[in-house]
């Protein structure tokens, strides 16, 4: 059907039927962005400690808050004196307190472990807020920055300008940048990477090991996901795991701990 125009056009002119479901099919593509803009804005409650008892179980005397130094960060600390500091970057859109159990965990050994809280729940709004962290709680430990997916990312892109500062990086499921290169450092790294990682391609991961120092150490958690190195829940797109969630945390922790105890001391 068409309509004569004021200006003598004609334009076409849809039955009241198409206009309904054009209409319905509109309000349905609206209310999905409206749903996605608020996902990424309204996050999801932090919460300390709900979710956190290693796979070990809990150790004891350890303190975990939710404290402010250049922005909020959970601080999880063990009883006695910190030989270590680990400044841990949350994948893309994850909670920080997902990776809480890895820290209470490591407070055994003497590991303090700081999880900044970025904005959106993107490192990529905030990849120097290490620096903060380390000048207040660095002096007299040995720095490992840590990261997880995106963060992973951004925790090598911090690293290439702060190799001075730092005694070692974890990437988990996580590579550097194409234009992040680290080979020329002695910086010593260990890449975790999930066997049935979806996510994080394999093949990207392994290629990530070329902008890194040739010491690198790459680390294969047998059957685990990408959503497996914290705690919040399936992720769309990874794959399945042919093992628990409690497997694989503990042959992460078992690969951290080792990497750990061999670094050199201040």
């Amino acid at each position: 059907m068409t309509r004569l125009t004021a200006r003598g056009r004609t334009r076409l002119a849809l039955p009241p039927r198409a206009r309904f479901w054009l209409g319905v099919i509109l309000a349905l593509v609206l209310g999905y962005l409206i749903a996605l803009g608020q996902s990424a804005v309204v996050r999801p409650p932090l919460v300390i400690g709900q979710d956190a008892v290693p796979p070990s179980g809990q150790a004891q005397g350890v303190t975990s808050t939710l404290e402010n130094e250049g922005g909020a960060f959970i601080n999880i600390k063990p009883s006695g004196e910190a030989k270590t500091l680990l400044v841990y970057y949350p994948g893309g859109l994850v909670r920080p307190q997902a990776y809480e159990w890895l820290g209470r965990a490591l407070a055994a050994d003497g590991v303090q472990t700081v999880i900044p809280v970025f904005p959106l729940d993107l490192a990529v709004t905030g990849i120097n807020r290490a620096d903060a962290l380390i000048k207040k709680f660095g002096a007299g430990k040995t720095v490992v920055i840590v990261g997880h997916s995106l963060g992973g990312a951004m925790a090598a892109q911090y690293a290439k300008g702060h190799t001075d500062q730092l005694g070692g990086m974890i990437l988990m499921g996580a590579y550097p940048a194409g234009n992040v290169s680290l080979k020329d450092t002695s910086l010593p790294v260990l890449s975790l990477l999930a066997e049935n990682d979806r996510v994080a391609d394999p093949a990207n991961v392994r290629d990530g090991l070329n902008r890194l120092p040739a010491s690198a150490q790459l680390t294969v958690i047998p059957g685990s996901v990408h959503s497996f190195f914290g705690r919040y829940g399936p992720q769309k797109g990874d794959g399945l795991p042919t093992v628990t969630h409690a497997a694989a945390e503990a042959e992460i922790l078992s690969a951290v701990r080792a990497f750990l105890a061999k670094l050199p001391t201040p």
